[in-house]
């Protein structure tokens, strides 16, 4: 094994630095939407209240990133599009979601290498969320 090996994270969830990272990510993520009218139609497809979308979406990133799977062993299985089909997404608040929370992966200082992995995937994702064509 090369020490480039032995010293390269396990996981996403050890790359971005645990817990204390991931939840650093997820508020600045939330702030940005409030404080960024270029975020208004990503924020108003939230509702008035951000506190329980903050917890559910550290939780589902903890798991997801390869650490905790605190979200699945409160709620199951995450089935995204699903939990997702009451809320207007279409590509205005897919666009919003992925420039916040890139925003917030480089104002919380994500390592770029693994923030461009996070964006592509993140992208991915965001996409296939889609429940409206406009």
């Amino acid at each position: 094994m090369t020490s480039e090996e032995q010293t390269k994270p396990a996981t996403p969830f050890e790359w971005i630095g645990g817990e204390a990272k991931v939840h650093a990510l997820v508020e600045r993520f939330y702030d940005l939407m409030d404080l960024e009218p270029g975020y208004r139609e990503l924020r108003a497809a939230h509702g008035s209240e951000l506190g329980d979308a903050r917890q559910k979406l550290f939780w589902f990133l903890c798991g997801w990133l390869g650490g905790p799977n605190h979200y699945i062993e409160r709620f199951g299985h995450p089935r995204l599009r699903a939990r997702h089909m009451p809320f207007k997404i279409g590509i205005v608040e897919r666009d919003q979601w992925l420039a916040c929370m890139d925003q917030a992966m480089g104002e919380v200082g994500i390592d770029e290498v693994l923030r461009g992995k996070l964006r592509e995937s993140f992208a991915g994702t965001a996409d296939w969320m889609r429940n409206t064509p406009g």
